[in-house]
This record gives structure tokens, C-alpha cells and sequence, in this order.
């Protein structure tokens, strides 16, 4: 009696089960099995996708900006505040504030230069990075292209390292660049906005990148199945 009771309490259950399950089920005739887990995007690379393009934003901020270095100046009874960036430089007095593009001598000195090619073309390489994030990571589809969306990490770890480097030697540098013996320069927001983002970048870069040690889960795997899942195809 307590057996024909049992079965039938569980019939109920069985009746009321998801009809992707069921679906699921289904497909083991075929070779395979659905598997709800794979069919969302891993979470590095949600990271990845997400740390990326706030690296890059920041980073163009630091281009663009003009506080790379800056450095009070006396005015007579007044003390104003030079900056210098990449395009051009700037002095603020109180409220009021001009700019104008960058002298001949600084713009000519080597690590200036450097600094703009190192910045664009990480400019331009994460913005590749990103394109080819979003080709691999697939939101529109089931599977992910693993490989891509690893290639696409090591792409933006490089942008990033390509922005660090001409942070730092300007950093470093900043006095012996166009000197003036009357202003004594620091490290202006610009370089912090610049160093944000490149971490950023090779944060997001790292993530992308652990789509090429994907882990594979035996539990998504029926007994006996030696068979690739689609997201174990290597593309």
C-alpha cells in the first residue's frame, strides 16, 4: 500500500517537470545533452567584454586631456597653474583658464613623441580587441568561440601594455621634457585617468584570455558519452 501510494505522489511531479528538461531527454537519442549552463556566456568573459571598453574610455580621456603634467607659476602677486599634455597646454588662473596648442620644442622632444604613437595605436589595437571580443563571445548565439575570445583577451592585454609604457616614462621624465627652471612639474590627472584604464584593459584582457583553459564539466556529459559538446569544438 505505502509503495502504490508513493507512485502515485511522484506521477504529479513527474507531470509538472520543465519542459526543457523534457526537451533535454529528448535529445539523448542523438548523442547529446542540453545543458542549461552552457548555454549562457561564462562569466570571465562577461567581465572581459564589460572591463574593456571602460578601459578604453579612459584611456582616450588621458589623450586627449591636457593635465600629463603640471606645475604652479608666479604671476607677479598671482600663482597660476601650467599644464601640459600631449596636444596642447594650459594655465589656469583662479577661474579663469586658457589653453593652446603645445610649443614646438615640446612637442619635438622624443618621449612626447613616443607617448602619442603609444597611445594611439593602443587606442586603435583595443578597439580590435573589442571587435573581435564580440565576435567570439556570441551573446546572440548558444556557444561561444573560446579561441577568438581568448585571442581577443591577449590583443587588449596588449593595448593595455601599451598604454602603461609611455605613462610611466613620462612620468619619470616629465622635468627633463621642454625644463623649466621656474616650475617644478607633478603627475597630473591625466596619467591617472591613463593608468585606470590600462589596468582596466588588462583586467578585462585577462579574463577574455581564460577562454582558452575553458573547463569542461562531466556533470553536463551523460554516462558513457565520449562525444565533443558544442562548446568543446575548437574553432
Amino acid at each position: 500500500m505505502k509503495s502504490s501510494s508513493f507512485q502515485q505522489d511522484s506521477q504529479p511531479a513527474q507531470s509538472q517537470r520543465s519542459p526543457l528538461l523534457q526537451a533535454a531527454r529528448n535529445t539523448q537519442s542523438s548523442g547529446w545533452t542540453l545543458s542549461i549552463y552552457n548555454m549562457r556566456t561564462p562569466p570571465p568573459m562577461i567581465i572581459g567584454i564589460v572591463s574593456a571598453p571602460v578601459g578604453l574610455v579612459l584611456v582616450f580621456v588621458a589623450v586627449l586631456t591636457p593635465q600629463w603634467r603640471q606645475g604652479p607659476i608666479n604671476l607677479g602677486k598671482n600663482t597660476a597653474v601650467k599644464s601640459d599634455g600631449l596636444w596642447e597646454s594650459c594655465l589656469e588662473l583662479q577661474d579663469t583658464k586658457q589653453c593652446w596648442p603645445v610649443t614646438t620644442v615640446y612637442q619635438r622632444d622624443e618621449i612626447v613623441q613616443w607617448s602619442r604613437a603609444l597611445m594611439l595605436s593602443s587606442l586603435l589595437v583595443c578597439g580590435m580587441g573589442i571587435i573581435v571580443a564580440s565576435v567570439g563571445i556570441r551573446c546572440w548565439m548558444d556557444f561561444p568561440l573560446r579561441n577568438v575570445a581568448g585571442a581577443s583577451g591577449v590583443v587588449i592585454i596588449l593595448a593595455g601594455s601599451l598604454c602603461i609604457t609611455p605613462l610611466t616614462l613620462y612620468m619619470t621624465s616629465m622635468q627633463e621634457i621642454s625644463p623649466d627652471t621656474h616650475t617644478q612639474y607633478q603627475s597630473g590627472s591625466s596619467l591617472y585617468f591613463g593608468w585606470a584604464g590600462s589596468c582596466i584593459e588588462i583586467f578585462g584582457g585577462i579574463a577574455l584570455a581564460l577562454s582558452f583553459t575553458c573547463p569542461t564539466f562531466e556533470r553536463c556529459r551523460e554516462p558513457g558519452q565520449n562525444a565533443k559538446r558544442p562548446n568543446e569544438v575548437d574553432y
